[in-house]
């Protein structure tokens, strides 16, 4: 396993990572690091290719140059059948939720179940509403479809179908986006108490400024292909990139980080 001269482990680590389309470069050059246990929170302008990273990291798009290493290995150096397995333990939460509609939950939730694990219907089913309990979610959720659903719920079945597999790594991608402050908030602790109880470490791809507050541990920021800046709130805070600080210092900004800026 990878780690660093301070015990840090880390646990995702890209190096010179570029991704494009046509003509269009999106990452330039990319580096990023992962450590395990933490939340880190990817922040950037629409379009920066903040889920363009996460999808990458994923395997679901192609790169153009440089290395991703997952759990200390090259993902491109891999057998086809070790890449698998490293994937399931990834866990993964797309904007929106992005649930199939015609699946109840308990069906969406067993989902990856069905595709990578071979045990009978009766354990998935079980298994299934562990997860809908896990993430605060009533047992009668199972049945229902996600059209029968509040937003707030949504979010919670797609993280429930995230966890299917009891996942090491977390990636969400705007998990918060649509919910009134209350559900958002609600899913932040929920988000904190997973990760302290699972052992989780977390990618989070938010414009969610109270979830930055409430969660990360490091933030990342992606401007012009690369990521400018990553450390603690405190350090993004105080660090002199224009962008960076018209990103924190809009009304909202000033609120919610009023304590870090003293």
């Amino acid at each position: 396993m990878a780690t660093t001269s301070d015990t840090r482990e880390i646990v995702v680590r890209v190096r010179g990572l570029e991704v494009g389309f046509d003509d269009k470069t999106i990452l330039d050059r990319l580096d990023l690091e992962i450590e395990r246990g933490e939340i880190l929170g990817v922040i950037g302008a629409s379009g920066s290719g903040k889920s363009v990273l996460a999808r990458t990291i994923l395997g679901l798009l192609p790169k153009r140059g440089g290395t991703i290493e997952i759990f200390g290995k090259d993902v491109d150096a891999l057998p086809i059948e070790e890449r698998r397995a490293i994937e399931q333990r990834f866990g993964v939460m797309f904007q929106h939720g992005a649930l199939f509609s015609s699946l109840t939950v308990a069906d969406n939730i067993m989902f990856p179940m069905r595709e990578s694990l071979q045990i009978s219907p009766g354990l998935m089913s079980e298994m299934a509403m562990l997860k809908i309990e896990l993430v605060g979610l009533p047992r009668d959720t199972a049945d229902k479809f996600p059209w029968q659903l509040s937003g707030g719920m949504i979010k919670r079945a797609a993280l429930a179908r995230a966890l299917a597999l009891d996942p090491e790594i977390l990636f969400l991608d705007e998990p918060t986006s649509g919910l009134d402050p209350i559900a958002a908030d609600a899913f932040d602790q929920l988000l904190l108490t997973l990760r302290a109880s699972l052992n989780l470490t977390v990618m989070m791809i938010t414009h969610d400024l109270s979830s930055l507050h409430a969660t990360c541990d490091r933030i990342a920021a992606i401007a012009r292909g690369k990521v400018i800046a990553v450390g603690t709130l405190n350090h993004l805070l105080a660090h002199d990139d224009a962008w960076l600080q018209a990103y924190f210092a809009g009304e909202r900004g000033r609120t919610i980080f009023a304590d870090e800026r003293g």
